[in-house]
C-alpha cells in the first residue's frame, strides 16, 4: 500500500477529525490533550533549555516554520510529526515541558516531554550529557499531572490524561548512538544484536507499563525508521549508495518485536491502549521510491556536508537545498517536513500494515462514539 493510497477522502476526513478530536466538558469544548515522549524525531524544543550539543536552535533549522521561519528546537525545516498530529486534532502544538510559556490554560493542551539524543536505555546518548532520559520524561509527566490538578482539580486532571492522545517515539538512538556508535561498543560486547534487541524490547515494555500506570489510555508507539538508509549512515557505513546492512538488520529485528510486544500488552490490559505505528514501513515507501512521492532524492540530505550531506551537523555554513519539498531528509538523520506529512497521513488513515490494530482516524471516531 502506498502512503497516499488513502488521499482521496482526506477532505471529508479533515472535517470529521475536527469533530472527533474534541472533548466536551460541560458547556466548554476543547481539543483532547496531547502528550509527546521520545527523542529528536519528536522533540519540539526541550533541549533549547539544556546544556547539550543535541540542539536545533540555530539556522537553518526552522527555515520553513511559520510564521517566523526561525529555529524552534525542532529537528526539521518546518513542522515535525507532533505538530502535524496536533493540527489533525484541531489543536495548537504542544509546548515543550521546559518552556516557561507552559502554564495556566496552556497546560490543558498537553505537553511535549521529548528530548533529542535519548533512547530506551539510560546509557544511550551519553555523549550528549544533559538530556531528558526516558525515566525523567515520565517523572515530568507525573509532575505535570500535579500542576494540572492544582489548576482544575484532581478529578478533572485524571480525566484529561485518560482522554488524551499520547505519542512515543524512541529506540533508534539505542542503535545509532549506542550499540553501533563506535566499533566494539560496550553494548555490542555485552550482547549479540538479536539479544540486544530482545533486551531493548523488555526495557521498553517497562516504560510503556509505567506510562499506562500514569493514566495513558491511547498511546501511539512508533517503530524505528530505515536506520541504515539515513544520509549519515550512507556517508559513514554505506557502500556505493546502498543502505548500511547492519543497521537495517537492527530495524528489521526491532520493529516486528515491538509490534508483538504492544499487542501482548493490550491483551494483558484487555483494551487497545497501545497502537503500533509502523512508521518504518511508511518511511521505507519513499526511501525506496522517492519520485513516486515527489522527491528528487531520498539519499542526500537537504542540509549538511560531505557525501550525501551526511557528515556533521546542519549549520549556517552547510550546503542547503533551495526546495525542501523535493528532499526526503532534512538533515543527516531527520525527515523533512514533507516526509513528516507523508508519515502522518499513514498514522491517520493507513491500513493495518501501517497501524495495528487501527489508525488514528478510527481511534478518534471510536472515542467520540464512546464519549472518551
Amino acid at each position: 500500500m502506498a502512503i497516499l493510497s488513502s488521499f482521496a477522502p482526506l477532505t471529508i476526513l479533515s472535517i470529521v477529525l475536527l469533530v472527533v478530536g474534541v472533548i466536551v466538558t460541560g458547556a466548554k469544548a476543547r481539543p483532547r490533550a496531547f502528550f509527546v515522549f521520545g527523542d529528536s524525531l519528536v522533540d519540539s524544543g526541550n533541549n533549547n533549555y539544556l546544556a547539550t550539543t543535541a540542539r536545533a536552535d540555530a539556522p537553518p533549522y526552522g527555515i520553513d516554520y511559520p510564521p517566523s521561519h526561525r529555529p524552534t528546537g525542532r529537528f526539521s525545516n518546518g513542522y515535525n510529526i507532533p505538530d502535524l498530529i496536533s493540527q489533525r486534532l484541531g489543536a495548537e502544538s504542544t509546548l515543550p515541558y521546559l518552556s516557561p510559556e507552559l502554564r495556566g490554560d496552556k497546560l490543558l493542551v498537553g505537553a511535549n516531554f521529548a528530548s533529542a539524543g535519548i533512547g530506551i536505555l539510560n546509557d544511550t546518548g551519553i555523549q550528549f550529557v544533559n538530556v531528558i532520559r526516558m525515566y525523567r520524561q515520565l517523572e515530568y509527566f507525573k509532575e505535570y499531572q500535579n500542576r494540572v490538578s492544582a489548576l482544575i482539580g484532581a478529578s478533572e486532571a485524571t480525566n484529561l490524561v485518560k482522554q488524551a492522545l499520547v505519542l512515543i517515539t524512541v529506540g533508534g538512538n539505542d542503535f545509532v548512538n549506542n550499540y553501533f556508535l563506535v566499533p566494539n561498543s560496550a553494548r555490542s560486547r555485552q550482547y549479540p544484536l538479536p539479544q540486544y534487541v530482545k533486551y531493548l524490547i523488555s526495557e521498553y515494555q517497562k516504560i510503556l507499563q509505567r506510562l499506562y500506570d500514569l493514566g495513558a489510555r491511547r498511546v501511539l508507539v512508533t517503530g524505528t525508521g530505515p536506520l541504515g538508509c539515513v544520509p549519515s549512515e550512507l556517508a559513514q557505513r554505506g557502500r556505493n549508495g546502498q543502505c548500511a546492512p547492519e543497521l537495517q538488520q537492527a530495524a528489521a529485528l526491532f520493529n516486528p518485536q515491538l509490534e508483538q510486544m504492544l499487542l501482548q500488552l493490550n491483551r494483558k490490559i484487555g483494551s487497545d491502549v497501545f497502537i503500533a505505528a509502523n512508521t518504518g514501513k511508511a518511511h521505507n515507501d519513499f526511501v525506496t521510491n522517492p519520485r513516486q512521492f515527489g522527491f528528487v532524492t531520498s539519499q542526500v540530505a537537504c542540509c549538511g556536508q560531505g557525501p550525501y550531506n551526511g557528515l556533521g551537523l546542519c549549520t549556517a555554513l552547510s550546503n542547503l537545498c533551495s526546495n525542501r519539498e523535493t528532499y526526503a531528509f532534512w538533515d543527516a538523520f531527520h525527515p523533512s517536513e514533507k516526509a513528516n506529512r507523508l508519515i502522518v497521513e499513514e498514522i491517520m488513515s493507513g491500513s493495518k500494515a501501517y497501524m495495528n490494530p487501527m489508525n488514528l482516524s478510527t481511534i478518534l471516531a471510536l472515542d467520540a462514539n464512546t464519549g472518551r
